[in-house]
C-alpha cells in the first residue's frame, strides 16, 4: 500500500515539473520575442481578430498554471487548467491542420521546430499526462473521468466558438489586424522595361497592356510570362496638342484621352487604329470606360468639388452628372481625390478616396450601391489645403498622410496598396515591401492581406489583376505574381 501510495506521489510529482518546465519554457520563449509572438498570433486564422488579448493571455495562462502547479495545494485546480489548456492548445492545432484555409507559423523556441502534426502529437502527450495526473491525484475515479471529458469538450467547444467570433471581427468590425496568409501570391516572371515612364493600360488573362507616359501613342503588349514583347503605335484620325494623354484598354477596345484639353479617342485592338469620340467638354481629372458607347468621368468642378459623370461617346451633348457619391470633408478637391475602378463582370464601378478609409461601389449608371470602409481607421482626411490668388489655385501646406495609394478591381475583389501601417504589421516589412488589403465589394467584407517585396529597393509603383495573375509596376520593372487557390476561390464565378 505505501509503494503504490509512494508511486502516485512522485507520479504526480513528475507530471507536475514536466507541465512546469513545459509551460515556463513556452512562456518565457513568448516573452523574448513578444513582438514576433504576437504577430503569429495575428497571422493565425482562429485568433487574428483578438491577437493582442490572446498574446497576453496565453502567456500569463502558462506561467499562473506553473505556479500553481508548483504549490501543493494549489496541485489538484492547476492539473485540471493544465489538462484544459493542453485541450486547448491541440484542438487549436486539430483546426489548422483540417478546417484552416492556410497553415499559419508555428510557435517560438524549440517547438517551432517542429511541424504541425508532430505538434499535436506533442500536445496529445501532454493532455494525457494531464488526464494522469489528475486521475492519480485525489478524489473518485467516476467523478474526475466526467471533469475530464467536460472539460476536453468545452476545450474543443471554445476553440469553435472563437474561429466563429474571430471571422466575423475580423472580416466585418475589424480593428485593423491584418490577416497575411503565407504565399498569397508568388513571384513567377519578370522583364527588365528600361525606362520608368510605363504604366500600366490594360489586361486580359493572358496579356498586359502598358503605356508610356513620354510616348503616348505607344502600346506595349506582353504576354503572361513577361518573354513576348510587342509594340503597337496608335493612329488617330485626328491629331491634338496633348498635354498628359494616356491610354486605358478594355478589349476589344482602347481608349486614348487627356483630360486638360479634353478629349476621348475610342478604337479596336486589331488594328490600333482610333477615331475621336468626345472633344470639347467638361474638363476631367480621370476617366473609367464602361462599354463601347459609356465612359464614366471624374471632373473637378469649381461648385461642387470632384464630381463623377457619364460621358455617351454617340452623344457629344449628353453628359450626366452623379452627385452624392463623392462626400466633402474639407475642400471637395482634394479631400474627395482618390482611384475609380470598373469590372465589366459585376458591372459596378468603385471609387476609393485617397486620404481616408472609405469606398463607394456603384452600378454601371453611377447609382450608389454602398459604402465600404478600408481596415485602417483614418475616418477624416489628414489634409491642410493652402489657396492661392483668391482661391483659383490650392495646393497642400503640408505633406498629406496617403491611407490608399493605388487600387485594382476583379471581379467582386477590390485590391488596395495600403499607405498605413496595421496594428501588428512588422516595421522591417514596411521598408521591405507593400502591403495589399483585399475587400469583397459584394458585402464590404475584409478578405486577407499581402506583400508585394519591393524590387532593388524600389517599392511597388502600380499593379493589376488577372483571375489567375497580379501584375505588378516598378521602377523599370515589371512583375509578374500568381494568385494563391484561396485568394481565386474568393472571386465570384
Amino acid at each position: 500500500m505505501n509503494f503504490f501510495g509512494s508511486a502516485k506521489k512522485y507520479s504526480v510529482e513528475i507530471i507536475c515539473y514536466l507541465f512546469i518546465l513545459l509551460f515556463v519554457y513556452a512562456a518565457v520563449s513568448k516573452l523574448l520575442d513578444f513582438q514576433n509572438f504576437r504577430l503569429q498570433v495575428a497571422q493565425s486564422p482562429l485568433l487574428t481578430a483578438y491577437a493582442g488579448f490572446f498574446a497576453v493571455v496565453t502567456i500569463v495562462s502558462e506561467l499562473s498554471i506553473s505556479f500553481a502547479l508548483a504549490v501543493r495545494l494549489l496541485r489538484t485546480s492547476a492539473l485540471y487548467a493544465a489538462f484544459a489548456l493542453m485541450c486547448l492548445f491541440s484542438g487549436y492545432i486539430f483546426f489548422i491542420l483540417n478546417f484552416s484555409p492556410y497553415v499559419p507559423c508555428s510557435c517560438g523556441g524549440i517547438l517551432e521546430k517542429m511541424g504541425w502534426s508532430e505538434h499535436l502529437v506533442f500536445n496529445l502527450c501532454f493532455v494525457a499526462l494531464g488526464a494522469t495526473g489528475v486521475v492519480l491525484n485525489s478524489g473518485t475515479l467516476k467523478r474526475k473521468t466526467l471533469q475530464l471529458f467536460a472539460l476536453a469538450a468545452g476545450s474543443f467547444s471554445t476553440i469553435v466558438v472563437l474561429f466563429l467570433v474571430s471571422e466575423n471581427t475580423l472580416h466585418h468590425r475589424n480593428n485593423f489586424v491584418r490577416r497575411i496568409p503565407p504565399f498569397a501570391i508568388k513571384k513567377v516572371h519578370e522583364a527588365d522595361l528600361g525606362f520608368n515612364s510605363f504604366y500600366l493600360a490594360g489586361a486580359e488573362s493572358d496579356k498586359v497592356y502598358l503605356g508610356n507616359y513620354m510616348a503616348p501613342s505607344i502600346v506595349t503588349l506582353l504576354d503572361s510570362t513577361l518573354q513576348m514583347r510587342q509594340t503597337y503605335r496608335i493612329a488617330l484620325d485626328d491629331t491634338l496638342a496633348f498635354k498628359a494623354a494616356q491610354i486605358k484598354i478594355r478589349p476589344p477596345f482602347f481608349y486614348i484621352f487627356d483630360g486638360s484639353i479634353p478629349c476621348i479617342y475610342r478604337g479596336k485592338i486589331v488594328d490600333w487604329s482610333a477615331k475621336l469620340r468626345l472633344k470639347g467638354v467638361q474638363q476631367f481629372t480621370n476617366i473609367e470606360p464602361i462599354d463601347s458607347g459609356t465612359v464614366a468621368f471624374r471632373a473637378a468642378t469649381t461648385r461642387y468639388g470632384n464630381l463623377p459623370g457619364l460621358f455617351d461617346l454617340a452623344n457629344t451633348t449628353r453628359v450626366i452628372y452623379k452627385h452624392g457619391i463623392l462626400e466633402k470633408q474639407i475642400d471637395g478637391i482634394f479631400d474627395t481625390d482618390g482611384t475609380m475602378e470598373y469590372d465589366a463582370w459585376t458591372k459596378q464601378m468603385v471609387f476609393v478616396y485617397y486620404y481616408r478609409n472609405e469606398y463607394m461601389v456603384t452600378d454601371a449608371k453611377l447609382n450608389l450601391l454602398r459604402r465600404g470602409n478600408t481596415i485602417d481607421t483614418n475616418t477624416i482626411a489628414k489634409i491642410k489645403v493652402e489657396y492661392l490668388t483668391k482661391k483659383a489655385v490650392r495646393k497642400f501646406a503640408a505633406p498629406p498622410l496617403t491611407v490608399n495609394r493605388t487600387t485594382a478591381l476583379r471581379r467582386n475583389l477590390l485590391f488596395v496598396n495600403s499607405g498605413v501601417p496595421g496594428k501588428f504589421d512588422p516595421e522591417v516589412m514596411w521598408r521591405k515591401a507593400a502591403v495589399v488589403d483585399v475587400y469583397d465589394t459584394s458585402d464590404g467584407s475584409y478578405v486577407m492581406s499581402f506583400y508585394v517585396n519591393n524590387e532593388q529597393e524600389k517599392k511597388m509603383k502600380g499593379f493589376i489583376v488577372t483571375d489567375t495573375h497580379l501584375f505588378a509596376l516598378f521602377e523599370t520593372k515589371i512583375v509578374a505574381y500568381s494568385l494563391h487557390n484561396f485568394l481565386t476561390k474568393e472571386f465570384k464565378k
